[in-house]
């Protein structure tokens, strides 16, 4: 009975990384939370910066004919049904802008990824989203110090002390990705080059060890800031203070992925990992990454322009453990 008025829903952000346009009419997909071809269409028709409400259904896979996941599009009175490629030919055809089906893997773009490693794939990925996730974040921070105290124009955002709350809470997302990604790499990742090499990640984990402190810092900054006065010098310092190290850490990560890019990743297909033991180290990363991949997956994904973000869905795609894969999508699609 609650799925009879859904609402287009909104990303998860406090600063939404993108916005949908209000050009179209609103999309209805329908579909399972658990289906991927769910997914890969949520994030196309955000591609198309286009308005989008989800209709669960409790239907899955296994309970229609070659086993093929129910999902169908409704635009306006157009009701569209088929495989994944069948409804992003559509979308591409309805909707102008870059192509979805390629994003997705239907076009060179998609070939190319396809000789890219696994790890490689989603390490870069997990880096696009967090530095988009810690620019908006910078940016919030930019205009609170900048206000010094003084409301928001919006409303919504409420009084300067529930402002803050906000704030910090968006920023502890973007702090528990970072670490969890961290905590990935030196348990995963630099384990496997340091045994092809010893000492080949010795800089990347320097780096962590240094930024640590600033990430761990900025928090507990945004928590004083918040019990004073937001009418006092000291709140107004201290809205400063957390944009200037805010910048800082943006600038310490920008220049820490791209080292890792250039003088680290390039590594991986000299590891010579065969596709088995890619995707086993994929799911163990997965696991790792406990909470990214859980409550906080939307968020990572909604950090991505849509066409990385289908690209991520395929890396989902690749788990073994099906229920495993369908919860990480029901924290998607819910």
């Amino acid at each position: 009975m609650g799925n009879c008025c859904p609402k287009p829903e909104k990303l998860t952000a406090e600063i939404v990384p993108h916005d949908g346009a209000k050009v179209y009419p609103t999309v209805r997909l329908y579909g399972s939370p658990k289906s991927i071809v769910a997914a890969y269409l949520r994030f196309a028709l955000l591609h198309k910066s286009v308005s989008l409400e989800f209709v669960p259904s409790n239907e899955t896979p296994s309970e229609r004919d070659g086993g093929s996941d129910p999902v169908r599009l409704q635009v306006g009175s157009e009701v569209v049904t088929g495989s994944r490629e069948t409804l992003l030919r559509f979308i591409d055809a309805r909707f102008p802008g870059p192509s979805v089906e390629a994003a997705a893997g239907g076009g060179e773009v998609g070939r190319e990824d396809e000789t890219t490693p696994l790890l490689v794939r989603m390490t870069v990925l997990h880096h696009r989203s967090m530095l988009r996730q810690l620019e908006s974040v910078v940016r919030w921070a930019e205009d609170l110090a900048t206000r010094g105290g003084k409301k928001a124009i919006d409303p919504t955002v409420g009084s300067p002390r529930m402002e803050i709350r906000k704030f910090g809470r968006s920023y502890s997302e973007v702090l528990e990705v970072l670490m969890e990604h961290a905590q990935m790499e030196e348990t995963i990742l630099f384990p496997l080059f340091d045994k092809a090499d010893r000492g080949l990640t010795k800089a990347a984990k320097e780096e962590h060890a240094r930024d640590l402190p600033i990430m761990n810092g900025i928090k507990e900054d945004i928590k004083s800031v918040g019990v004073l006065d937001s009418g006092s010098p000291d709140f107004r310092e201290g809205l400063y203070n957390i944009s200037a190290r805010l910048k800082l850490l943006q600038g310490q990560c920008k220049q820490h992925f791209m080292e890792e890019e250039v003088e680290l990743l390039p590594f991986m297909e000299a590891l010579e990992l065969s596709k088995e033991q890619e995707v086993s180290t994929l799911e163990q990363c997965f696991d790792v990454m406990r909470e990214t991949h859980g409550r906080l997956l939307k968020f990572l994904l909604e950090g991505l322009p849509a066409h990385d973000a289908i690209k991520y869905l395929e890396l989902i795609n690749k788990c073994r453990d099906k229920a495993r894969m369908e919860s990480m999508l029901q924290m998607i699609l819910k």
